[in-house]
């Protein structure tokens, strides 16, 4: 079992910059991969970022690439989503997750566990 808890999100103007971090627990932490999705406002949840159980493989959304960067310490069980130039269209809850397997995945479906998401606005 692991829990995640998501922290970091608030209000900030375009262009800002933000940091969103998850704490995670639970024993299988450092051999399973993490993901950062959204949900926008009347949208559904996309993906936005991925790393693998290494932190050596990350993939991203086109959307986001050039701009986020995930990383992870599995030695503190945290995953972070650093955000730059952020945009009015990166208004969302951001939900940590993770699965259980090693490899990145961008899909939804793939992972096991859910944080309860925290709100990142950004204003024009």
């Amino acid at each position: 079992q692991v829990q995640l808890v998501e922290s970091g999100g608030g209000l900030v103007q375009a262009g800002d910059s933000l940091r969103l971090s998850c704490a995670a627990s639970g024993r299988t932490f450092s051999s399973g991969a993490m993901g950062w999705f959204r949900q926008a406002p009347g949208k559904e949840r996309e993906f936005v970022a991925t790393v693998n159980w290494s932190g050596s493989s990350t993939t991203y959304a086109d959307s986001v690439k050039g701009r986020f960067t995930i990383s992870r310490d599995n030695a503190k069980n945290t995953v972070s989503l650093q955000m730059n130039s952020l945009k009015p269209e990166d208004t969302a809850i951001y939900y940590c997750a993770a699965r259980v397997g090693s490899h990145a995945s961008t899909s939804q479906l793939l992972y096991n566990y859910w944080g309860q998401g925290t709100q990142v606005t950004v204003s024009s």
